[in-house]
């Protein structure tokens, strides 16, 4: 089962060092029943890509805690065992939990398929999306608009082998 974990590029260059995403229980996004039956799609494509944005927004949660992390989203794509993620049947079908899965025991790096982070012009309306968060959640529409904006940033695809030098360690 591919999952999406939600990192920030310190996260990212923690895991790098570690060999290790987290021991679990890790916060992930799929393809969840409830996910489906949101997007009312069948096209496996499209359902992952709303998983990978999913797991964007909880990047942008991540930044929020950590206000000396790189305004830039990352989601880490990894394959675990069928059996090793889990959707909360109490949270199945609040739109706020769409997709979100808890993977159970550690998550090894090795395991990713993909790496996804925002490019540099993304910067100014990730950090902009951090920053309207809390009015967003509290129902202000123009700070949900802000938030909103973070999304119109493709995350980049990139291989596993570049992390090195997304997180500042390569060469």
């Amino acid at each position: 089962m591919r999952v999406y974990v939600p990192l920030t590029l310190s996260g990212l260059a923690e895991a790098y060092k570690t060999g290790e995403l987290g021991a679990g229980p890790l916060l992930a996004y799929a393809v969840t029943p409830g996910l489906r039956e949101w997007y009312l799609s069948d096209d496996i494509e499209e359902l992952e890509y709303a998983a990978l944005n999913r797991a964007g927004l909880a990047s942008l949660r991540l930044l929020a805690a950590d206000t000396g992390a790189a305004r830039r989203r990352v989601v880490v794509a990894v394959d675990v065992a069928d059996g090793a993620a889990a959707a909360d049947p109490d949270r199945a079908l609040d739109p706020a939990a769409l997709g979100e899965v808890r993977v159970a025991g550690p998550v090894r790096l090795a395991k990713a398929a993909a790496v996804h982070v925002d490019s540099d012009d993304a910067v100014e309306d990730v950090t902009a999306a951090v920053d309207a968060l809390e009015a967003a959640d509290a129902g202000d529409d123009d700070a949900q608009f802000v938030v909103d904006g973070a999304e119109d940033h493709e995350l980049l695809w990139y291989a596993t082998q570049e992390i090195p030098n997304l997180v500042g360690l390569g060469g």
